[in-house]
């Protein structure tokens, strides 16, 4: 499956950070972790982490999937508004998710400091604002769920959004404190880094064909020809789980996204907030560690790629006509235009957990706007699986829920 377009802005600003050999002789491990972007790193950092002998393979180089074209937002909002989750999944697993994403920041934080990273990550506060008057009903109820759950959060009217931001045509926003910013794919590189010096195997350009799920341990086939013997497989293999998986458990989608020039007179605290909308798509921005501006929204039904690259001048038209909406006078000077793809679950949720189709196996699958931080939850709860314990969230993110 082709994840993104030919230039997503981190691949060409980062260019090939790390390289890994292909697999070349039968091996056998713990864990293999299929899967090499940002969700396999995390869960490779993990399995290292919990003392596991561990194997991570990806038929691609590595982080050159859906990773490469990731906008790094990071966000404890997931893309269902919590009200709506409440009603839909009950108050307890809804705050528990939100609360989750929110932790998930933190922890991420504090992993970068653990390994020095040197990918960017920056603390920053977000802006969802209500795009149309009738939107600001509903806000307004997200605002109030959201702070009876305990988030530390303010209402802007439009006056407030205009003089804090520069922000015209709003109609009300919540502002939260909790958010960041990072380059992911670097960040997965210097992960792997990281646990390669303490004796992680990676292997890319190495293609699983298929896997024999025995008693006690499975055995995954490269196209290769060679065999990996392994207690338990993690699959974080994102939105090509769709191939593997024949319920129809999420729905793909197109992306699009813009980078600017160098900008350095960007508007008014873009450089330390996430910005998004009430629209359905929702657009959304965020600056980038070298002062630039990155805009994205436009989704579209994921179809083939060739449709989808066809459409990335009418896209970038349309997100800057967006952008010229709530700020009219400021000129964006376009750099980089491309599209990845993404996933929309039922209820914005991400599935983690066995499928009873794959024995001796557990899935990391964070779908949305949170793929990042619901893949950090992801790190806590297969450790808790690998050691046969229960887990809070296990029953809001399984199979068949």
């Amino acid at each position: 499956m082709d994840l993104k377009s030919n230039e997503p802005f981190w691949l060409l600003k980062n260019g090939l950070v790390s390289s890994y050999p292909s697999l070349k002789s039968d091996e056998e491990c713990d864990v293999l972790i299929i899967g090499g972007g940002i969700t396999g790193s995390l869960i490779a950092h993990q399995m290292m982490k919990d003392g596991y002998h561990t194997i991570l393979i990806d038929k691609r180089e590595i982080c050159n999937g859906s990773t490469s074209a990731t906008t790094s937002m990071l966000q404890y909002e997931i893309d269902t508004p919590l009200y709506e989750l409440i009603e839909l999944i009950g108050e307890k697993g809804a705050v528990e998710s939100y609360k989750a994403c929110s932790k998930a920041i933190d922890d991420l934080e504090k992993l970068a400091k653990v390994i020095k990273a040197r990918s960017g990550f920056k603390r920053k506060q977000s802006l969802y604002f209500a795009s149309k008057k009738k939107d600001a009903i509903w806000l307004e109820k997200e605002y109030d769920a959201r702070k009876k759950a305990g988030f530390d959060v303010a209402w802007l009217g439009p006056e407030d959004i205009e003089e804090k931001f520069g922000f015209q045509h709003t109609y009300g926003a919540i502002l939260s404190k909790q958010g960041a910013s990072i380059d992911a794919f670097k960040f997965a590189h210097e992960l792997l880094r990281f646990n390669v010096n303490k004796g992680l195997k990676v292997f890319d350009k190495t293609e699983m064909k298929s896997v024999k799920y025995l008693r006690d341990h499975n055995l995954a086939l490269t196209k290769s020809g060679y065999n990996i013997k392994a207690k338990k497989i993690i699959y974080c293999v994102g939105y090509e789980s769709k191939t593997m998986i024949k319920e129809d458990f999420v729905n793909l989608k197109s992306t699009f996204a813009i980078v600017s020039e160098v900008d350095k007179e960007k508007f008014r605290n873009i450089e330390n907030t996430l910005v998004w909308n009430t629209d359905d798509p929702y657009i959304y921005m965020r600056s980038t560690d070298d002062e630039r501006l990155l805009i994205g929204g436009g989704d579209e039904d994921f179809v083939d790629p060739e449709k989808r690259d066809s459409m990335l001048n009418k896209k970038e038209k349309e997100i800057l006509k967006n952008l010229k909406r709530i700020k009219p006078e400021y000129h964006f000077y376009t750099d980089f235009v491309w599209a990845g793809t993404f996933g929309e679950t039922k209820d914005g949720l991400p599935y983690i957990g066995e499928h009873e189709k794959f024995k001796n196996s557990y899935f990391v699958l964070g779908f949305g706007g949170n793929g990042i931080t619901f893949s950090v939850t992801g790190m806590e709860m297969a450790s808790a699986f690998m050691k046969n314990k229960k887990h809070q969230l296990a029953e809001y993110f399984k199979f068949g829920r």
